[in-house]
Parts: C-alpha cells; structure tokens; sequence
C-alpha cells in the first residue's frame, strides 16, 4: 500500500461518517505542539509530512527523523484549520508513536552490535497491513530491513526443506526459475544442515537457535571453505542476549522483537 492510501485508510478508520466536533463548532486558525512524555527516537517523520500536505497543515519539526528527543522536548509545531488539526490528531500521534516505538527499541539494539560490524535484520513478523510501515520504523532506527515478502528472496525454512526429497536438484531448479538477482536463503539448526546449504550453494545461511558456541563452529568453516556466503544468527534473540551473539562473527542477526517486543513510548498534542 502506498503512503497516501495508508494515510487515507487511517484517517477514514477513525473519521468515520465525519467528525460530529466539526458538525457543531466554527472553523478558525489554530495551533498545536507535539510534546515528549518519555524519551525515544523520532520516526514517522516521513508520513507525517505526506499527512501535513494532503490536509493542507503546516509542520515545523524540531527534532529530525532518526533523532534521539528526551521527555518534555517539544518535536513538532503544526498550524491551520482546527477542524483539520482536531480531526487528525489521534492519526498523526498513532503514526509517530507506532513508528518512533519501534525505531526507539531498534536502536537499543543496533548500538550494542555496532561495535562488531554485524547488521541488524528485521523479520516478517508485523502486523497485517503494516508491514511497510514498521518495516520503516525499524529502518529509521538502524536496522536493514529483511525481505519485505515472498517475492524477493527464495527463503528454504525447515518447513519448506520437508517437503524436498532432493535438495541438490531442487537448487538446480530453483536458480533456473528465480530471478537472476533473487537470492537463495537456507536455514540450518545444525552445523551439519549448515555445511550442506554451503554446498548446495546458498546465497545466505540462516542458523536458527543456535548457540553462540555453535555460531562460532559455522562461521570458522564458512570463512574457511565459503567466504562468500553470507550468515545470518536468528531465532529468540534479545536485547541481553544479542551482544553475544555478534561476537561470533557472524554477518548479520535477525529478530522479531524489535517490532513485536517495542513497547510504546509517549507524547501528546497540545492545542496553543
């Protein structure tokens, strides 16, 4: 979904049949401030500006997108109709406090890894019909986002490798059928299933719910006999956990939890 038919979609889930404030009152120009209540990282900049044009509102951000902002900072001052600003309130904050959640647990997360090297991955594990939205969100706190769906890269889960008999043949087939760019992803909960994707030729090397004492024996081998096959570390990764799991070596970590773990920080609009 585009950024204008989400911003729509929102907006008419909670307008409704139209505003009853806006059926009793005059219109007159107005103002409002968006005020921190706890600290976080700003995001939700980026539909927020679309939202501020589609309904003629002025925005005057104070803090940019991907910013850390304290409680009490003011983030943002908005004028126009107060009709309009009255009736998009609760969107605009819902958008920002969504996406600034998760972007603010996303970089708690990218600054205890960062001093190795290794990216941080999101998962497909979002809310139906928010994935591009908290897939941004993750982005604008530091992570790179995984694949976005089914569609951009051939993932072989353990659910999927059940159902091959021949795993050499099928990766034949596959790279005769996929797109030239399309990548190949196996996961392995074995050092031994992690050699076989390496020689099957994947692109990337998921090791699932491994230890990082098990990470370690993979990353060895891969570096020795496959330097070119990418390792991505998942599975009940946190926040006290991921450190150590860095530390391995490997490329890149994956996580659910920087979406569906964020919980959400607070701010309010004040009208001036």
């Amino acid at each position: 979904m585009n950024i204008d038919r989400f911003i729509e979609a929102v907006i008419a889930e909670d307008v409704g049949r139209g505003d009853l404030y806006a059926r009793v009152s005059e219109s007159v120009e107005a103002s409002s401030k968006i005020v921190a209540k706890s600290d976080g990282v700003l995001a939700g900049v980026l539909y927020i500006d679309r939202l501020a044009k589609m309904e003629n509102l002025y925005v005057k951000w104070f803090v940019k997108e991907g910013e850390r902002f304290e409680t009490g900072a003011v983030i943002a001052h908005f004028s126009g109709d107060s009709h309009t600003l009255l009736r998009t309130e609760r969107t605009i904050l819902n958008m920002m406090l969504h996406a600034s959640s998760i972007a603010t647990l996303t970089r708690r997360y990218a600054d205890l890894i960062e001093p190795y090297g290794t990216k941080l991955l999101d998962t497909r594990k979002t809310r139906p019909m928010l994935r591009e939205f908290e897939k941004y969100a993750t982005r604008i706190g530091g992570a790179v986002n995984h694949r976005l769906g089914l569609d951009d890269c051939l993932m072989l889960k353990d659910t999927h490798l059940r159902t091959i008999s021949d795993l050499d043949a099928f990766m034949v087939m596959a790279r005769k059928n996929i797109p030239y760019t399309a990548k190949i992803e196996i996961e392995a909960e074995t050092f031994e299933m992690a050699k076989k994707a390496m020689e099957v030729g994947a692109d990337i090397v998921m090791c699932d719910n491994m230890t990082p004492v098990q990470l370690r024996e993979v990353v060895v081998y891969k570096n020795t006999n496959y330097a070119h096959i990418r390792l991505e570390a998942s599975g009940n990764i946190a926040l006290h956990t991921i450190e150590s799991y860095a530390a391995t070596g490997v490329d890149a970590i994956s996580t659910g939890s920087l979406i569906h773990q964020a919980n959400w920080i607070d701010m309010s609009m004040k009208m001036d």
